[in-house]
């Protein structure tokens, strides 16, 4: 199996209202995400390719079209905007339009991931 993966980075606020009011979490708070979309198939492609790394330009443009510099809670109007609930947003997202896709990472720290793979 040949895997590819390509990084995305964005910057929101998001609040976890569900938590207790205590918690850090809880209160508005902002990240740099950085995503990871993996792709993979069995062979590759006339070009030799999994997938031309260009063709992923529309993740881009969607993320700095309705992500980058926003809220998250008021963009998806929900109120448990996760990481892991983002890593399955944007593998649903990309699988809808790529079909090579087999997972999504999502990070809100340095030292944090959550991932998505069925």
């Amino acid at each position: 199996m040949f895997r590819i993966t390509k990084e995305f980075h964005f910057s929101a606020s998001h609040q976890l209202c569900r938590l207790p009011p205590d918690h850090q979490c809880a209160r508005l708070h902002g990240h740099n995400y950085v995503v990871v979309v993996e792709l993979a198939a069995a062979e590759l492609n006339a070009f030799g390719f999994v997938r031309d790394y260009h063709e992923l330009s529309p993740l881009k443009r969607y993320i700095d079209d309705n992500l980058d510099h926003r809220h998250l809670n008021v963009v998806f109007g929900h109120d448990a905007i996760t990481a892991e609930w983002l890593a399955k947003h944007f593998f649903d997202w990309c699988k809808a339009r790529i079909p090579e896709t087999v997972a999504v990472r999502v990070s809100e720290t340095p030292k944090t991931w959550a991932e998505y793979r069925p």
